[in-house]
């Protein structure tokens, strides 16, 4: 499985509007929704508030990755979006996530999430692959980016 397999043009935002972790959680799950990769939005935005409660989903380098299980989807699910400005996202290193990938995966089968957290995990380690995503033109050079990268793997 791999990650631009996961992500369409349908479900990457390349200017997000919020401003808050609350409010870019609630829009990264519209996302989803409007792409129609999810069963209930509403399920869906507890279940992933309800996880970023728990413990913060920013790792750092201005990446997030909020994630959660839900019965609300039958497959692992994901969306992408960029905050031209970056969301607080209390990150170890106290910098702004500006890259904020979603996962949603199934309530009962946890090896496709926790393996695409390990994709994500390696492939953003990159500085010049965080770059190259930040600078994307468009959703289809960002897929086409995230492609190639993930390939190199």
């Amino acid at each position: 499985m791999y990650l631009y397999e996961l992500l369409g043009s349908d479900s990457i935002v390349m200017s997000l509007k919020s401003q808050t972790k609350d409010d870019v959680l609630e829009e990264m799950v519209d996302i989803l929704d409007s792409a129609g990769k999810i069963q209930s939005r509403d399920a869906v935005l507890k279940a992933i508030v309800d996880r970023e409660r728990i413990m913060t989903t920013g790792i750092g380098n201005g990446v997030a990755v909020p994630h959660c299980k839900s019965s609300a989807v039958d497959r692992l699910v994901a969306a992408l979006g960029i905050s031209p400005d970056g969301i607080d996202f209390q990150s170890p290193d106290n910098q702004p996530a500006r890259l904020i990938f979603i996962l949603v995966a199934e309530q009962n089968n946890p090896g496709p999430h926790v393996r695409a957290l390990a994709r994500l995990a390696k492939l953003l380690s990159s500085k010049a692959v965080r770059d190259a995503l930040l600078m994307a033109r468009s959703p289809e050079n960002l897929l086409q980016i995230v492609k190639e990268r993930e390939q190199e793997l």
